[in-house]
């Protein structure tokens, strides 16, 4: 008798412990992806003001700054991290266009207001690839913990399944766009 219960104690801590894990996983999952969010909502934010910088100088090209408002539209309607990966792969596309196109424009290449909001994206891109680093390596994990033996067995009995990578399609896409400031002034 005792030496049953011993073992049913024993699985019990070890099924405890294993879902503390899991959870521990998923908090850190779900934080991870508003360190993301909050970065992304910043790049929202500054979409409209690098369109209003650059429609304020003549000649801008009207079809392009068309496509990363519809493109930041998108994105800010996109739900889960798949949706949002495809949709900010795409902006990410669309505001290259615009810094492209800008190229064209000396004057637009010389307005302070301007070189600020490209170095303000630059920054926030690159804190959208940390942070999505981060996201995807705890996401790794939980998913690792969801489908490994004992652990798969807590995971379905307490309902935890496999999150969503916040992934990019292609990894040039995710390239933070290069820009050079001292030639830009």
């Amino acid at each position: 008798m005792g030496l049953y219960l011993l073992i049913l104690v024993a699985i019990a801590v070890a099924g405890i412990l294993m879902y503390n894990r899991l959870a521990h996983l998923r908090l850190l999952a779900t934080n991870a992806w508003a360190d993301i969010d909050v970065q992304l909502k910043r790049r929202h934010d500054l979409i409209p003001s690098l369109v209003a910088a650059v429609k304020g100088h003549a000649g801008y090209e009207k079809g392009t700054l068309d496509a990363v408002v519809e493109a930041r539209n998108r994105a800010l309607k996109a739900g889960g991290p798949a949706a949002a990966a495809d949709a900010e792969r795409v902006l990410g596309g669309s505001v290259r266009q615009v810094f492209a196109v800008a190229e064209a424009y000396p004057d637009l290449q010389a307005a302070e207001s301007y070189l600020s909001l490209q170095r303000s994206l630059t920054e926030i891109e690159d804190y959208i690839q940390n942070a999505r680093r981060y996201y995807n390596a705890v996401v790794r994990d939980f998913n690792v913990k969801t489908q490994q033996f004992p652990s798969n067995l807590v995971a379905g009995l307490f309902g935890f399944h496999a999150a969503e990578f916040f992934g990019l399609s292609d990894s040039g896409e995710g390239a933070v766009p290069a820009i050079d400031l001292e030639n830009t002034k």
